[in-house]
């Protein structure tokens, strides 16, 4: 059997290109541009996607081997590396702080609760206001939290209040924080030797950072600012990490947002705030 053959108008014969050639190249390149466009939320299944993926990062986080020998020598290392650079003033400000039972045990339940709910708050105005950057900015936060599980497995570092002779004050311990996994009897439900990087910068940050960016009104602008400046505080002071984890989590969310980049060209919070509904006309084709 020979090729097929198609008559033109002048009368000559042409070939046809073979299936999957140039001409499906552009109904391809529809349908690429299509999966990579923003699209509205779906409430259903961003609650199953957040439950799954949630659940997902907790039993990965928590499956690591607790190398505890690797951790307390990783730490002594961040301390030693942070003398060196002049930035050691963890145990100035844990003790400082812990003095006052009021502020500190007001960090404790911070640290242990807001984690969670301002990251899920935000996600929620996103969905509501913002659908059209809603997609991106999640990639942003999946991406950020995907490549913070490696650094648990490849790097497990003990926060300074684990450190022996370290001098720190376990703050969770002393002033018997209700509901903290960090300390106390709920700790052996979490992985206590994962701290770098450290997620409570990197989710603050990338709720600051939205928050600051979309909001209109000043002061939301203001507390988008804040939130992750207090955060940065809280963690030190309830001596959960060091400042080198927080630059951790910060360069976990900046490959986030650098993900976020590569798939939809350009950052969440310069696409459109609502997504247009698609051409019924465009989909038939494709």
């Amino acid at each position: 059997m020979g090729d097929a053959n198609v008559r033109t108008v002048d009368g000559r014969t042409a070939t046809p290109p073979p299936h999957g050639g140039s001409a499906d190249r552009p109904l391809n390149g529809r349908r690429w541009g299509r999966l990579r466009a923003p699209r509205a939320p779906r409430l259903w299944f961003e609650i199953l996607l957040i439950a799954v993926s949630y659940w997902t990062y907790s039993l990965i986080r928590n499956a690591v081997p607790e190398q505890k020998a690797k951790a307390l020598r990783n730490a002594d290392w961040i301390w030693q590396a942070e003398h060196s650079l002049g930035i050691a003033v963890e145990h100035t400000v844990n003790h400082a702080v812990n003095s006052v039972t009021w502020l500190i045990v007001s960090m404790n339940y911070y640290y242990a609760t807001l984690h969670f709910i301002v990251t899920i708050g935000v996600l929620v105005w996103l969905y509501h206001w913002h659908p059209g950057r809603y997609a991106a900015a999640r990639l942003a936060l999946f991406a950020t939290t995907g490549v913070a599980l490696l650094g648990y497995y490849f790097y497990p570092l003990a926060p300074p209040r684990l450190m022996p002779g370290g001098g720190f004050v376990d703050t969770v311990v002393q002033h018997d924080t209700w509901g903290s996994m960090a300390s106390g009897n709920l700790a052996s439900m979490s992985n206590q030797y994962a701290a770098m990087p450290s997620m409570h910068i990197g989710w603050s940050l990338w709720c600051g950072i939205t928050v600051a960016l979309l909001a209109k009104p000043l002061w939301a602008r203001i507390l988008g600012v804040l939130y992750p400046t207090v955060t940065l505080l809280v963690i030190v002071s309830t001596a959960n990490h060091f400042w080198l984890d927080a630059v951790g989590g910060a360069l976990c969310l900046t490959f986030g947002f650098t993900v976020a980049l590569g798939w939809y060209g350009m950052l969440p919070h310069r696409l459109t705030r609502y997504v247009a509904a698609p051409d019924v006309n465009l989909l038939k084709t494709g």
